[in-house]
Order: structure tokens, then C-alpha cells, then sequence
């Protein structure tokens, strides 16, 4: 059994990164489970300072507090597993952009994402081939509209219809959606805790991780972390790393404090450890708000 923090090496941590992570790591370590790390990095591996800042946000998990069980997953280094889940599956092509969806499926998400209307699923072999010798397609796994349920700590019990999403990207890369699952299930995660954003992709997960031979974690989506707008955090909101903190006088200690009191484990001002925190540590209890930082 075992949670996981699983971070794009994109930028340094922010605090609303960090306050997931800690989040993660306590209720994994307090319901006996171990914490795993995996580096997403399938967007970023042709980028050379993506290893960089990779180890530093291990650097500031590791200065909070927060341990990790080895080993770290790189998604990078994993082609081959995805190659062999998507060989399991139903697929199609598709040849639709993105403007051509957004102009064609119903309305969005919450975390954005738009259901596909089904458009290159019957393609004759005649416009198939039309389609290809101007655009590459990407595979699409066929589900059908099959209806699929999570269990969420905080949310309960979350439905959703399950589209003909896409698997691997028109580029050849393994999409978001088929990584995080096949990586779940080969690092026996099965307590996934992360932003809320991205409740709404979890009954697709979990469809696909049944259809994988496995079944679907625990869902925990943590309110996310935003600025005085009610927009979510960026770095552009100004001081939200931990570097940005030590710059202002803020140490590891006092930013762990600052996250505690926000998950309302902790009085202002008052000193507290990873470990102190995981003793008065309860679930149960934590705001079901967004955290509204500076």
C-alpha cells in the first residue's frame, strides 16, 4: 500500500504545492502506508533543466520533513510500459485538433477538459486516409459512455460518463491520463491524494485502471491553494517558493508552520515537525475551502 506525490519538473515547488504534498504524505503515513515520489516528466524531457528542478523539489520535501520511499519513478523512463498498456486496449485513431472538439463537445469540465463527441470513431478507411496525409492522429481508447464511480475521502462517492479519451498523444507520447494510471498500478499506489482540480478526471482513471486488470484508488482531492483573486496559485503571484521564503527570512520550519496552521493543525506562530504533525493529524478535520495565501 502506498501514497505518491507526483510533481512536473516544470518550476520550483509553490506553496500550494507543497501544502498537497505534506497533505499526501500525512495521511499515507498515517494510515500506515509508504510515500512514493514519481517525476512527470513525459512534457519535459526534452528540457535540460528539468533533472535540476527535479532534485530541487525533492530538496524541499526532504527540508520539510517530508521522506520518501524509494525508488523515485521517472515517467521518462517508463515508454515501454505504456506502449504495452496501450496494446491491452480498444483503440482508434483521431485526427480531430482541439479547435475542431471545442467546437463540436459539450461544455467543459471543471478541470477543463472537454468530452469527445465521438467524431473519428466511425471514419470510413477512404477519409481515414484523407485525414492522415495531412495530420498525424492520436489513439483513443473506446469506452463507450460507460459510467464509472470513485470513492473521494472528502467529496464520497463521484460519478462520471466515461468518453473516448485519448491514450497517446498525436506526437507519440503517452497521455496524462494513461501515465498516471499504469504507474499507479506498477507502484502499488493505491491512496492518491492530490488537488481538487482534477476530481473530475478520476472516474476516467478509474475506468481505465479496471480496464488495466487493476482497481482504482482511494481518491483524496485536497482544495487547492489560491491568491486573493480566488485564481489558482502560480509563481507569478509573487513569493510562493520555498527559496522565495528563505529570501524573506521564512526557513523550512516556519513555511511547514505557515502550511500547518492552513490545514488548521497548527496555532500562528507555533513550532512544528512532519512527524509532530502526523500524532494530531485527522482527515477528518481539514477546511473544505480553498487557502487563500498573501
Amino acid at each position: 500500500m502506498a501514497g505518491r506525490f507526483a510533481p512536473s519538473p516544470t518550476s520550483d515547488l509553490h506553496l500550494g504545492n507543497l501544502r498537497t504534498a505534506l497533505v499526501a504524505w500525512l495521511l499515507a503515513r498515517s494510515t500506515g502506508r509508504a510515500f512514493r515520489l514519481r517525476i512527470e516528466d513525459l512534457d519535459t524531457q526534452r528540457v535540460r533543466a528539468a533533472g535540476e528542478v527535479a532534485e530541487r523539489q525533492q530538496r524541499d520535501l526532504a527540508a520539510l520533513g517530508l521522506d520518501i520511499d524509494p525508488p523515485v519513478v521517472w515517467q521518462s523512463r517508463r515508454t515501454s510500459a505504456y506502449a504495452e498498456a496501450v496494446s491491452a486496449l480498444d483503440t482508434y485513431p483521431c485526427y480531430c485538433t482541439r479547435r475542431e472538439i471545442a467546437e463540436a463537445a459539450s461544455a467543459p469540465h471543471g478541470d477543463g477538459y472537454r468530452p469527445y463527441p465521438g467524431t473519428c470513431l466511425r471514419l470510413s478507411a477512404s477519409h481515414r486516409a484523407e485525414r492522415e496525409a495531412t495530420r498525424a492522429p492520436a489513439l483513443r481508447v473506446r469506452a463507450g459512455g460507460a459510467n464509472s464511480t470513485v470513492v473521494d475521502l472528502w467529496a464520497g462517492q463521484v460519478s462520471g460518463v466515461v468518453d473516448d479519451f485519448v491514450v497517446v498523444r498525436n506526437d507519440g507520447v503517452a497521455a496524462y491520463n494513461l501515465a498516471v494510471v499504469v504507474d499507479d498500478l506498477a507502484m502499488g499506489i493505491d491512496q492518491v491524494c492530490r488537488g481538487d482540480d482534477l476530481l473530475s478526471s478520476s472516474p476516467r482513471q478509474a475506468w481505465l485502471a479496471r480496464q488495466l486488470g487493476g482497481e482504482p484508488p482511494l481518491y483524496a482531492h485536497v482544495p487547492l491553494a489560491v491568491n486573493a483573486r480566488g485564481d489558482r496559485l502560480a509563481k507569478r503571484d509573487g513569493a510562493v517558493t520555498l527559496a522565495d521564503q528563505a529570501a524573506l527570512g521564512l526557513g523550512p520550519r516556519a513555511v511547514l508552520g505557515l502550511l500547518a496552521v492552513s490545514l488548521d493543525l497548527a496555532d500562528p506562530g507555533e513550532q512544528v515537525t512532519a512527524a509532530g504533525l502526523q500524532q494530531r493529524f485527522d482527515p477528518a478535520l481539514l477546511p473544505r475551502e480553498p487557502w487563500v495565501v498573501g
